[in-house]
């Protein structure tokens, strides 16, 4: 599966920002699209996740009044919708693919990676 993040920049404290991850290369009905993202000198943390058959989604439970997670079926697209950033929320994000149906929120247990979209809010 490759993987490619995109939509990120550089916005204000209480804009919204959509990032857009392409997938491509498998059939994705047995895959877990999730987001991720690491801050500098911090470790990668969980956002959020789509099961690709049947769109169950879970979220990081500091995130979820605040980023919704979904996805476009036909185009193979994953998309994270944030809303209300803060200047907590820059990092680079990443789009990760799991092999199975199960959410998990251990970005170890993701096989495949995009090369990451970085997201800046100022204060």
């Amino acid at each position: 599966v490759q993987l490619q993040a995109s939509g990120g920049g550089l916005v204000q404290t209480g804009d919204s920002l959509r990032l857009s991850c392409a997938a491509s290369g498998r059939t994705l009905a047995a895959y877990v699209l999730g987001w991720f993202r690491q801050a500098p000198g911090k470790e990668r943390e969980f956002v959020a996740a789509i099961r690709w058959i049947g769109a169950i989604k879970d979220y990081s439970d500091s995130l979820k009044d605040r980023f919704t997670i979904s996805r476009d079926n036909a185009k193979n697209m994953v998309y994270l919708q944030m809303s209300s950033l803060k200047p907590e929320d820059t990092a680079v994000y990443y789009c990760a693919a799991k092999y199975g149906v199960g959410i998990v929120k251990d970005p170890a247990k993701y096989e495949y990676w995009g090369q990451g979209t970085l997201v800046t809010v100022s204060s």
